[in-house]
């Protein structure tokens, strides 16, 4: 078994000088010559034998286990090489179920004509020509979960898209209802990885007409296992808002808010809703915890069931002007510190906006500036910084924009 398994890794593990930027979704998958053996016959008796014991002596189920350590790329790859591997592998749905987590994927995209992007394998450390499906316009508000990614339209906030970017299947969610065009929204994901089902939030924030310190604020829950819409809460935000953060973690969902008090220091602070709870709902700002400094923007991830927030620091006479992006996590009721980015990292940057693009799984943490396509990667387990290899899309005009989100790439959930 152990043999084995060192027999496929080494087969199908790319070698470090290996350049590779095609990629072929399981869909698109083709034997090139389904009738031809996969090894090498000669008259050599014994290695006649050794070929056809190693090809035979294998079960299905064996063969599809051996398969579910290797990373989804090597996978697919394994499909390409014979009827019977491409079998195991579009079969083996109940091995996929037990592949331990992924190292995330990103996938950075512009749009000219139309979406131009390419996937950073974080394993490999390669950058693949990836065709995003159902991603048909620049302007999405996007969520990622277990192997599955959540869009929403951000001209038509009722227009809900869920997708497996690896299998390709994906499907529209039925309208929430209360369908009024908000004036901030805000998408979190969360995939049970036990049971496959999934929970779609959606957050909105309107101003009330009467008075502009009053914002409307409404949670809307999704989920899959009835394909229904199943709850909704609603509360007014005094001299707070909405915005475009959140995330669910432990069953709990986190969003950003915004203050409008002109003497408060610290502009954001964090709400939480507990999504399955049978005791009474207490009032959302009651539980609020504020940022841990004065931030130009904060964008919230779940790593390994831990609250972690990204957010660029602000000036101390001017919060509005980033001087450098922090990472923090949530014990209980405090924000701890986790790093501060060097400042040849913040310098490579080039010219920061005050926002920017970062999502996280498992242990790697995505930066990216919407400017140019540059990417630093975390490690929250080694404490490291280090920037992707360069990807291939281009800048072609001065203001052009680039953006991106992270997804762990699975093969065995569906939308």
């Amino acid at each position: 078994m152990i043999i084995s398994f060192w027999l496929f890794y080494l087969v199908f593990m790319p070698m470090e000088g290996e350049t590779s930027h095609e990629w072929q979704s399981t869909s698109e998958l083709i034997i090139r010559d389904s009738e031809m053996d996969p090894f090498s016959r000669d008259n050599d008796k014994k290695t006649e034998v050794t070929s056809a014991s190693f090809d035979t002596i294998l079960p299905d189920e064996i063969l599809e286990k051996i398969f579910s350590f290797l990373p989804v790329l090597s996978i697919i790859r394994a499909g390409s090489v014979c009827k019977r591997w491409h079998g195991a592998v579009h079969s083996g749905k109940y091995s996929w179920n037990n592949m331990p987590p992924q190292k995330p994927w990103y996938f950075m995209f512009t749009y000219s004509k139309n979406i131009v992007g390419y996937a950073y394998d974080s394993s490999f450390r390669k950058w693949y020509n990836f065709d995003f499906p159902c991603l048909d316009k620049c302007n999405w508000f996007v969520s990622s979960s277990c192997g599955l990614v959540c869009f929403m339209d951000y001209e038509n906030r009722n227009r809900i898209l869920v997708c497996n970017p690896i299998t390709r299947n994906w499907k529209q969610l039925q309208q929430p209802p209360n369908g009024k065009s908000p004036d901030y929204s805000a998408l979190a994901l969360s995939v049970d990885r036990f049971s496959l089902s999934y929970t779609v939030a959606v957050v909105k924030s309107r101003q009330l007409p009467d008075d502009f310190l009053q914002w409307d604020f409404t949670i809307q829950i999704y989920e899959s296992e009835n394909c229904l819409w199943v709850a909704s809460i609603n509360e007014v935000l005094e001299g707070w808002r909405g915005g475009d953060e959140s995330v669910i973690c432990n069953g709990i969902l986190y969003c950003l808010v915004y203050s409008f008090s002109g003497n408060n220091e610290r502009r954001h602070g964090l709400v939480m809703y507990k999504l399955r709870s049978n005791s009474p709902r207490a009032s959302l700002m009651r539980s609020m915890i504020l940022v841990p400094c004065p931030l130009t923007c904060g964008r919230l991830m779940n790593l390994r069931d831990k609250l972690v927030m990204v957010g660029g620091i602000g000036r101390h006479d001017r919060p509005d002007i980033i001087k450098g992006i922090g990472i923090w996590e949530l014990d209980k009721q405090e924000w701890q510190e986790v790093a501060r980015m060097p400042h040849k990292f913040f310098q490579g940057f080039g010219e920061l906006d005050d926002v920017f693009a970062s999502s996280g799984a498992e242990d790697l943490i995505f930066i990216q500036c919407y400017g140019a396509p540059a990417l630093l990667i975390f490690d929250m387990s080694h404490k490291q910084w280090k920037w992707s290899l360069r990807c291939p899309v281009t800048k072609r005009f001065a203001l052009q924009l680039f953006s991106g989100f992270c997804f762990e790439p699975r093969l065995e959930i569906t939308s």
